[in-house]
């Protein structure tokens, strides 16, 4: 993993968005923490950017299977991070279980989680496939991760 720090002055911050947009583009970001200080016309937003060491991928694997979703391309910065987090712990819940990850829950509703911000029993209920047997084995480690997660929004930092 890399860590990468960029500071984006209130005022004229066109060329600071550039170099984040420029880096965003370019990795695989698996989460995003920001700050704000405020000090008059020398405030700024810094921004932490946590991104997998390898490039991020430009086109289609050649190994994509037809009808699979590449999620950082339909999930922004901050969902994919999450959607990445829930994947660890679905992975870990099916090796505690002895099941495919994906009996735990698919990615895609995985994906319609980070979505919907499906944070309670009640809307984890809400999607598609997740009945009141997945709800009791996983909803609860489920909740707690995303009830604990700080929220992020990449995109509300670098608006121009």
């Amino acid at each position: 993993m890399k860590v990468d720090i960029f500071t984006i002055p209130v005022l004229s911050q066109a060329e600071a968005i550039a170099e984040l947009n420029r880096h965003l583009s370019s990795v695989r970001v698996l989460s995003v923490d920001r700050q704000f200080v405020s000090d008059g016309a020398n405030s700024f937003w810094t921004l932490c950017v946590l991104s997998d060491a390898a490039p991020a991928r430009s086109g289609k694997s050649p190994s994509a299977r037809k009808g699979s979703v590449d999620y950082r391309d339909v999930l922004s910065a901050e969902e994919f991070g999450l959607y990445a987090r829930l994947r660890d712990l679905r992975k870990q819940l099916a090796d505690r279980d002895g099941v495919p990850p994906y009996a735990v829950f698919t990615n895609e509703q995985l994906a319609t989680i980070v979505q919907t911000r499906a944070s309670s029993l009640t809307r984890l209920k809400d999607i598609d496939g997740i009945g009141e047997a997945r709800i009791g084995k996983y909803g609860a480690a489920v909740v707690g991760l995303l009830t604990t997660e700080p929220t992020v929004k990449v995109d509300a930092a670098v608006e121009t």
